[in-house]
């Protein structure tokens, strides 16, 4: 894949990311002004989050982690790629079921893992009732998230990236009806998330049959590339559970400030925004490229895929960052302020946001740097930068809790992703120039923090120009509008003034999108 063919392939993502992240902000925006930071969006919250914690852990994180790279390596050699495919999806299959059998049981100690703070109150039976109506949705998005895997190893990205879409466009009318009924707003979300997940899986599957990949459900059997998937999707199974704990720390340690569940979920949606777009982006389309390109040994190639997705990511990324430090409270108010969430909902909330915003470069720079891991099988070295950045977070977390409360959380979250950026930057200089950063990424760095940091110049000076209409119930939206476009103007007018990058590379990729 050529450097503006791949940077086509992250803006194909990206965009539908960006399509879901938007919809995502309007549910979110429906949920504060509906149930605020309420027991009942606590409750809604944690339950949601216990499927997609596992099936980070399974589909998205182990098994796609240690799939994607076999399959297509298997594309590549010209191998029966599809016979695989069903085997690995009666694999996940039998498996996801039991867990769920299960988690379905196990409810109350999950909740009790998840948000200890919540026993002994009202919110602990209400999230054991939704956690186990929502919990099923693990079946349905981890076999999604496999299909998705076959669709992006053959360079079919649009289908994976829009299932996210759905998800949110079923929630919103969820909510739009319950509202306009009279009904209960929290039981019409949690309702959803299951149909929503099998919704998901059938725009994948219609979409990896159409490209030729019918993959029927089978008997399952344990046949030696299954067992060769398992042997490299375990220590990536280990990696992705200390992730998933180090979100419990999080959570645990939010779970007894009340309002801080809640508080925290609404800023990891606003830094999320970035981070799906670029980030989940990059890891999408880099992995598979990569894992091509080493089975063609073309080093030089993968070399040079690994430097423009970073360097592309940082060109988009730390921007962002420095506007979610520079501006979080005016974007906090006027996007979640109204309703059941008020102006101390909001300002809990915009701290938090700051905080993850220092670290979404550390984010972004793990989804560029992994690939460089997982393209040559190798999930154990990611596992033990994992460790590491779990006790990271750990210490940070628990320890500053009783000192400066909720925020403890979030300070750990950025500090551990540095932690973890460091260990794989590090690791992945032992695997020559394929790892290394080259000359133009070298030179164009500094320009993109030049023109970052004009940028959050120039947004501190229009906010406060402009504090009275961000304040504005009737101005406020056009207000916040304007400031992120003069923000956006100002980065892209500086980044080539500091050779950062150049318009034209932007351009040139936009116009291939569909190549």
């Amino acid at each position: 894949m050529k450097p503006i063919r791949l940077i086509a392939g992250f803006l194909t993502v990206g965009v539908w990311t960006l399509a879901s992240r938007v919809l995502g902000f309007v549910r979110d925006i429906l949920i504060a002004a509906q149930l605020g930071a309420g027991p009942v969006a606590e409750a809604f919250l944690i339950a949601f989050s216990l499927p997609n914690m596992f099936r980070r852990f399974f589909a998205e994180g182990a098994f796609n982690t240690a799939f994607v790279p076999m399959f297509s390596k298997k594309l590549e050699a010209g191998e029966d790629a599809a016979d695989f495919a069903r085997d690995a999806l009666a694999g996940l299959a039998s498996i996801v079921i039991g867990v769920t059998l299960v988690a379905l049981i196990a409810m109350p100690w999950l909740v009790v893992a998840m948000a200890g703070g919540f026993v002994g109150d009202d919110r602990f039976d209400l999230t054991v009732l939704y956690g186990r109506i929502a919990f099923p949705y693990i079946l349905f998005i981890s076999l999604a998230a496999l299909v998705s895997g076959v669709l992006n190893a053959t360079g079919r990205f649009a289908a994976a990236a829009a299932a996210p879409v759905v998800l949110n466009l079923m929630f919103i009318a969820a909510m739009t009806l319950a509202v306009s009924l009279g009904r209960d707003v929290g039981d019409a979300l949690i309702w959803t998330v299951p149909f929503a997940g099998i919704a998901q899986l059938a725009l994948v599957w219609v979409a990896a049959a159409r490209a030729g990949f019918r993959l029927v459900p089978r008997r399952p059997r344990l046949t030696p590339e299954l067992k060769r998937l398992a042997i490299i999707a375990a220590p990536a199974a280990l990696a992705g559970g200390v992730v998933q704990v180090n979100l419990l720390v999080g959570r645990q340690v939010a779970s007894f400030f009340d309002g801080a569940i809640a508080w925290l979920s609404y800023a990891d949606r606003l830094y999320q925004l970035p981070l799906g777009v670029v980030g989940i982006a990059i890891g999408v389309v880099l992995l598979p490229d990569l894992s091509r390109r080493l089975r063609a040994e073309d080093h030089g190639g993968g070399r040079d895929a690994f430097n423009r997705a970073a360097e592309f990511s940082l060109a988009l990324t730390l921007p962002a960052a420095v506007a979610l430090i520079v501006i979080p409270a005016p974007l906090v108010s006027v996007l979640f302020q109204r309703g059941a969430f008020d102006a101390a909902d909001a300002q809990a909330t915009a701290l938090a946001v700051a905080v993850y915003g220092a670290g979404l470069p550390a984010f972004v720079m793990q989804k560029v740097l992994q690939p460089l891991y997982f393209a040559r099988e190798d999930t154990v070295s990611p596992f033990r930068f994992a460790l590491v950045a779990l006790v990271v977070n750990a210490v940070l977390a628990i320890g500053l809790a009783p000192l400066i409360g909720y925020i403890a959380a979030a300070i750990g979250t950025t500090l551990a992703g540095w932690a973890m950026v460091f260990l794989l930057w590090r690791g992945a200089r032992g695997m020559g120039d394929a790892g290394r950063f080259d000359d133009r990424f070298r030179k164009r760095l500094p320009g993109i923090l030049a023109a970052s940091a004009t940028m959050g110049a120039v947004l501190l000076g229009a906010t406060f120009l402009m504090a009275d209409w961000l304040q504005t119930p009737t101005l406020r939206y056009g207000a916040l509008a304007l400031l992120v476009g003069i923000g956006g103007l100002a980065y892209f007018a500086a980044g080539p003034i500091f050779g950062g990058f150049r318009l034209s590379e932007f351009r040139r990729a936009l116009r291939g999108r569909g190549a």
